[in-house]
Order: structure tokens, then sequence, then C-alpha cells
């Protein structure tokens, strides 16, 4: 909740011209009857080849719904959008990631309030400690 109120976004992500060819070449292996689409289990294969692992049935589910109902699976373009969106969202987390580690300084795996206040005090040493206070309390 912090960093969506602090005004935090995922980072874009653009496929470079190689990283979409390899991108097209997996969309065409999984579409093995060359129909266009990739049909649910199509989909979970790719994602395990791009991605390395099987999504879950919600995952599947959720994309599948999101999907035009007019059509019987995922069009490239549209699995473009789905890996652009998978790779922001990694990039993303791996940002909290880092921002929490730099929080850690003992390693323990949590943040206490003193480790708040000490990371607020040298990237925002002018924030009032009350906000601090504010911030660590959120449920």
């Amino acid at each position: 909740m912090f960093f969506s109120q602090a005004g935090a976004q995922p980072r874009t992500w653009e496929a470079s011209p190689s990283e979409r060819k390899k991108l097209v070449e997996v969309f065409k292996a999984c579409d093995e009857d060359n129909k266009g689409y990739l049909s649910r289990e199509d989909f979970k294969v790719a994602v395990v080849m791009l991605f390395g692992y099987k999504p879950s049935k919600i995952e599947a589910n959720s994309v599948m719904s999101s999907l035009n109902p007019d059509t019987s699976g995922i069009s490239l373009e549209e699995f473009l959008n789905f890996v652009r969106k998978k790779k922001e969202l990694q990039l993303y987390r791996n940002e909290i990631r880092h921002i929490f580690t730099a929080f850690d300084r003992h390693y323990r795996g949590y943040l206490t309030l003193e480790d708040f206040q000490k990371a607020f005090k040298q990237v925002a040493p002018k924030l009032p400690e009350r906000i601090i206070l504010e911030v660590f309390r959120l449920d």
C-alpha cells in the first residue's frame, strides 16, 4: 500500500527486436496447428517456455477471460501484451525487493521501526517523524 500511495509505478518494458523475435517464435512453436492463436493449454506451455513455471488455473482463467469472447484463444498481440505486463511486474517486484533489502540492514527478513527511521533519515531527512510512524503502523 505504501508504494502505491507514494506514487511508485511499475517500469515500462518494451521488447527489443531480438526479444520480440523470440516471443513470436515461442508463440508459433506453441501454436502447433497454426491456428493463429494459443489455446489454454498452448498458453500454459508458452508460459513454461518463457518464465519457467506452469501458470495456475487462476492465472490462466484470468488471462483467458480477459480476451475477446468471440475468439478461441489468445492472439499474438494479446500474448505479447501479456508478456509485457508480466515483465513490467517482474521489474517492479525486483525494485521493491532491492528497497526492502536496503532497509533490512540486519538481514532479518522483516523491518523494525528503527530500520524505517534510519532509512528515511538518509533518503528523506526532512520528512516529519509522524509520517514515518504513520506509514509503519499501516495495516
